[in-house]
């Protein structure tokens, strides 16, 4: 009892089993074994396709050939997807510690944000130099380089119906809706 006095979320009494000791520290870390819903439709990026609930992006095939599929990171899917919601607007790196990685940035001197950004852009195959899919923003952090719907040759869908599809996507990663 003294440990839930001094802040503890629960315990778990010996002997345990292990099944019930990874369901309490996934219950406490609010993770499952079933991934959380990021999304149930395509947003098209910069030529494209990502599938948050497959967690992949379709890539355009060289010269004509079909399309090819690359695995995402959950975690990688949840900041494409914080980047969607937020289509506008720069995004901090303790923003995204917050909302993506959901700790607590104060204090915290880390280059995750930053190498978790490079990743994706290397399996998006998206050069900096200039950037189609994330931009860098000197000084702030992160932006999308082309919101969803704005691609030159896109013909998937207006603007406005891919803002909402990756809105339904991202809503519980908007600041303020926690």
């Amino acid at each position: 009892m003294r440990g839930l006095r001094t802040g503890a979320d629960g315990f778990v009494l010996k002997p345990f089993g292990v099944v019930e000791l990874i369901a309490r520290v996934e219950a406490a870390l609010g993770c499952s074994a079933e991934r959380p819903k990021v999304a149930q439709q395509l947003v098209t990026i910069a030529g494209r396709r990502i599938d948050f609930s497959k967690r992949e992006a379709l890539m355009p095939g060289p010269n004509g050939a079909p399309d090819v599929a690359v695995e995402l990171t959950e975690r990688e899917v949840l900041l494409l997807a914080y980047l969607v919601a937020n289509p506008e607007r720069a995004i901090d790196r303790e923003e995204f510690l917050r909302y993506v990685w959901k700790i607590d940035p104060k204090g915290l001197e880390t280059r995750t944000v930053d190498m978790l950004v490079a990743r994706l852009r290397e399996r998006l195959a998206d050069d900096p130099n200039p950037p189609a899919v994330i931009a860098t923003v000197r000084g702030k952090g992160y932006r999308l380089a082309t919101p969803p719907g704005h691609e030159p040759t896109s013909t998937e869908a207006p603007p406005d119906s891919a803002l909402v599809l990756a809105a339904g996507a991202a809503r519980d990663l908007r600041p303020g809706l926690e």
